[in-house]
């Protein structure tokens, strides 16, 4: 069974940047994780909060675990509870699996940043709350059918 893990932010924050690199703040820094009987399987660190606009990160482990409730949970805390503008994902060119993953979510690419990445160019995904499928009606989206809850 799959649940959400709110109350360890620290916890989760450290889990995902062990994977993704970087440190977790817990002074500047949010984490939402999702167990899997009892084991964390993935997490999203929210950072650079500004009011308008927040970084995400993302690491998971094990096939299936981005489900329609753990997306909606995590962009619905960005988009309905801290008002957020725009959602950025920072992802390096070299990183197909991530591209392929942050545009399977709903993000569109922005803007590059040549020769800012680990292996090459840093790319700058963002998606709105009108552009995220995950919020249902209240943003004028119906919701699209996700694999798996």
């Amino acid at each position: 069974m799959k649940t959400i893990v709110w109350d360890r932010p620290a916890e989760v924050g450290r889990w995902v940047c062990s994977r993704i690199g970087g440190s977790f703040d817990a002074s500047s820094a949010t984490a939402i994780g999702l167990e899997r009987d009892g084991e964390l399987i993935a997490g999203v660190v929210f950072d650079h909060f500004n009011g308008r606009s927040i970084s995400m990160h993302v690491a998971g482990e094990g096939g299936h675990w981005m489900t329609r409730g753990y997306a909606k949970a995590c962009f619905g805390y960005v988009f309905n509870q801290l008002k957020v503008k725009k959602v950025i994902g920072l992802v390096d060119s070299a990183n197909l699996a991530a591209r392929r993953y942050d545009e399977h979510l709903g993000f569109r690419l922005e803007s590059v940043i040549t020769d800012a990445g680990r292996e090459g160019d840093l790319l700058i995904y963002t998606m709105t709350a009108g552009e995220c499928r995950w919020l249902g009606e209240k943003h004028g989206q119906q919701v699209l059918a996700a694999a798996g809850t």
